[in-house]
């Protein structure tokens, strides 16, 4: 389905929502993740949630409207599995000791440490 201009039509519901509690309010702060200027704050999680939906449905509306570009959704795109990191000497000999160590390639002792958080 495509929006004005061509855009594809985002679902604002298809967006990264994030709720927490903010005790200096005493209210729940609802952010999203692509909108990352975009908050809202009320009472009850799902009020957050219910309010930054709303306003982000406006400002996809106003965005079409001035034919400017929509983001996809982090949901919605597509990675390829592959980034480059830049390491300083020391911590790629560190790096790849560990994984000799444990007879892993480099590629799969990185990738288990950031799975593992």
């Amino acid at each position: 389905m495509t929006g004005t201009l061509g855009q594809p039509q985002v679902n604002a519901a298809h967006y990264g929502y994030r709720v927490v509690w903010s005790a200096e309010d005493g209210e729940y702060f609802a952010t999203c993740l692509e909108f990352p200027s975009l908050s809202w704050v009320a009472g009850t999680r799902n009020a957050a949630i219910d309010g930054l939906e709303a306003l982000l449905n406006d400002v996809l509306e106003d965005m079409r409207a001035q034919g400017e570009e929509v983001p996809v959704p982090m949901s919605e795109r597509r990675y390829s599995g592959t980034f480059n990191v830049r390491l300083g000497e020391h911590l790629h000999r560190s790096l790849a000791m560990h994984a000799a160590e444990e007879r892993v390639s480099l590629n799969q002792y990185v990738s288990k440490k950031l799975a593992a958080g």
